[in-house]
């Protein structure tokens, strides 16, 4: 009987997150889309031919996932961060929290929403990238694992951003220092193999770097890491975020004055 009312609360915050990224999607789902283009555009059709294959495929296969993985990263962190920050800013989050609605519903939420968008940005994506390659697909499942573990990753990684933002500054900071570094250090656009070994192992502590791969090897069979390993560290991450985002919300740190 108390599954109902939990279950009302979690819809309705998806209904509003997925409403408010669609209502706008000429700003939330067009200009990814075109930035994504670009990179087709310039490292594969111009830059591509001109290093050749990279573990046995054309460089444009296999900087297509990394791409799309990009892109998913991306929006999945954009449209929590803004949203959860915007609601504390305007203060109508704390009509959800003098509602009975649980920690676990509003992260919950959020995340869908968050996913939602990052998976519908994804998706977009692809269907560009059938324009520049012939996309074939190794392993369904997993592509459909990976995709979804790392939206709610970066759903979650938005959040707590956001719970932390004290003004609008501060949801940039992490996106532009910290979040777009380890995308460009993460193997979008090489294989960690044609770095020394040092820099080979310094790679293997940036976890965008499992994710890539393990989408990578879903898609072209071809990948730096262990796959196993991948999800060991993928799934590891989004407990630990998880716990913490829920501990967060249960003090109400940076939304209860």
């Amino acid at each position: 009987m108390k599954i109902k009312p939990h279950l009302i609360s979690f819809n309705t915050i998806v209904i509003k997150e997925v409403n408010r990224f669609t209502r706008i999607w000429l700003q939330t789902i067009v200009p990814p889309a075109v930035s994504m283009t670009l990179y087709f555009i310039i490292f594969g059709h111009l830059i591509g031919p001109r290093i050749g294959t990279m573990h046995g495929v054309g460089y444009i296969d296999f900087i297509c996932p990394g791409i799309i993985m990009m892109a998913i990263i991306n929006n999945s962190y954009a449209n929590v961060v803004s949203s959860f920050f915007s609601a504390k800013f305007q203060r109508h989050i704390e009509e959800i929290l003098v509602a009975p609605v649980s920690s676990f519903t509003i992260l919950a939420g959020f995340v869908t929403g968050g996913a939602v968008r990052g998976l519908a940005v994804g998706l977009v994506v692809t269907l560009i990238a059938l324009y520049f390659t012939d996309l074939h697909i190794s392993n369904y499942l997993i592509v459909i694992t990976v995709v979804f573990l790392t939206a709610v990753l970066f759903s979650i990684a938005g959040l707590l951003n956001a719970i932390f933002a004290k003004k609008f500054d501060d949801i940039s900071i992490v996106p532009t220092f910290i979040l777009t570094p380890l995308i460009y250090l993460g193997g979008v656009f090489y294989s960690i193999d044609l770095l020394p070994g040092f820099w080979q192992t310094v790679s293997l502590l940036n976890p965008i770097l499992y994710m890539v791969n393990a989408f990578r090897y879903g898609m072209l069979g071809v990948s730096d890491i262990n796959i196993v390993t991948a999800f060991v560290i993928i799934c590891a991450f989004i407990l630990a975020l998880a716990g913490y985002a829920l501990y967060l919300l249960h003090k109400g740190t940076g939304i209860k004055s």
